[in-house]
């Protein structure tokens, strides 16, 4: 079976990415769908401070909740997945979850808050496509309606016969 790694970080942009695979399924792509998150590791400030083992544990179910809108995407369309959380650096780690569990693709969303942000692709997003040894999506949230537009006044000039 094909193998599909998307990385998921409890943004829209990140559910968007979801969508798309899920809509790559439903079209008739048999694929097995590695949800991949990663966390930052702990300061040297919170290990020296707390319980190594509690922060890495409070970690993993911080990613869990970060996941649980995607696997609700995934489970509710009936697709074969798995969930895969790591700590550490997070574009490496995304690349070793996609070569570890032979993914054959990888799908991410862009990030793009901000007007600069709208132009570029996030940082993550950017590394891990330009390392990928896979094909690598980058998923853009869908183009957000004019005021104009959804209140109807659009120009003569805006209109395509």
């Amino acid at each position: 079976m094909f193998n599909i790694m998307t990385a998921v970080d409890g943004s829209p942009n990140s559910l968007q990415a979801v969508q798309h695979v899920v809509q790559l399924v439903q079209q008739g792509l048999r694929a097995h769908v590695v949800v991949a998150h990663v966390q930052k590791e702990a300061s040297f400030l919170e290990l020296a401070t707390q319980d190594s083992e509690l922060i890495a544990n409070a970690s993993v179910e911080a990613g869990m909740d970060l996941v649980a809108p995607a696997l609700a995407l995934l489970q509710a369309a009936g697709i074969s997945h798995e969930v895969e959380i790591r700590l550490g650096d997070i574009y490496a780690s995304l690349l070793d979850i996609a070569e570890e569990k032979a993914c054959g693709l990888i799908v991410l969303g862009a990030t793009g808050e901000s007007m600069l942000g709208s132009i570029l692709i996030g940082s993550v997003s950017r590394e891990v496509a330009r390392h990928s040894r896979v094909p690598t999506t980058i998923v853009k949230m869908p183009e957000v309606l004019e005021a104009d537009e959804i209140d109807g006044d659009i120009s003569q000039g805006d209109t395509a016969m």
